[in-house]
């Protein structure tokens, strides 16, 4: 990894009882959820998770995964973007401000920090894999560091958060139907062949990870990823996240859930 940059280091894991600040409907599918202490949130990192308990549902037996959207110190919040596709997600789309949400929180590793303030990061997301990308924005430009976004979606109403995210850095834009920004996908901006950057993070679907790794393989660039695998424990424990990395076989959980591409058999 470039000097550039500073691992995750080991952080103590809490189970809270979260209080439940705000429920915000953003798009038809997905709401932020805004959670919030009597007393000061933990450290937390950007690409980390959280695991959240699910109450009173019949087909929820095992926490859910949900990435930190973002951490804001002043208000003492932890954001959630949860895409309610499910009935343990759906059920969480329904709580209402004061409801408590059990949450086992930091886990895994999240992205590596820049510390050089002339570091140039390109931030890409798809979809919902926007989420941990606005909180490693914001704690970049709180460095100094300016990031720069490129955010995929299928059409301009699938674009989250946009406005928010123009507050920590550049934002450009793609969408498959070409109703805002260039048309396309993420990895056919003409962004990427103008400038030049020293890392990128990305988090989205698969087949759009691959090729933000293939097009950073191609030009030289550190490239970290951040695998959306399917998890239940959430501690490394029940081994259904596993990855195949060239260290063998790694839990996306506990090992990651970001990855250099280097470390990757893709």
């Amino acid at each position: 990894m470039s000097p550039n940059y500073k691992g995750t280091i080991f952080m103590k894991k809490y189970l809270l009882d979260l209080r439940v600040k705000a429920v915000e409907r953003i798009h038809e599918r997905y709401v932020l959820i805004k959670l919030t202490d009597d007393k000061p949130l933990p450290e937390m990192q950007p690409g980390q998770f959280v695991e959240v308990r699910v109450d009173g549902s019949p087909t929820t037996f095992l926490r859910r995964p949900i990435s930190i959207n973002f951490v804001d110190r002043v208000q003492n919040e932890l954001w959630l973007l949860v895409a309610a596709v499910g009935d343990g997600t759906r059920r969480m789309a329904a709580l209402q401000p004061g409801d408590v949400l059990n949450c086992l929180l930091p886990l895994g590793h999240g992205f590596t920090m820049p510390q050089s303030p002339d570091a140039k990061i390109l931030l890409v997301g798809g979809g919902v894999g926007v989420a941990p990308l606005l909180y490693m924005g914001a704690e970049m430009q709180q460095k100094g560091i300016e990031p720069t976004f490129l955010l995929g979606a299928r059409t301009a109403k699938d674009l989250l958060m946009l406005d928010i995210f123009k507050r920590y850095g550049r934002v450009f834009v793609t969408t498959e139907d070409g109703s805002e920004g260039e048309k396309g996908f993420v990895t056919n901006h003409s962004l990427l062949q103008k400038e030049h950057f020293s890392g990128i993070a990305t988090c989205g679907p698969t087949p759009m990870m691959k090729a933000v790794a293939a097009y950073a393989r191609k030009a030289d660039v550190e490239c970290e990823v951040s695998l959306e695998n399917l998890m239940a424990c959430g501690l490394g424990a029940c081994l259904c996240c596993v990855e195949k990395t060239i260290e063998g076989n790694l839990c996306v959980c506990k090992d990651g859930p970001v990855f250099s591409t280097k470390r990757l058999l893709w």
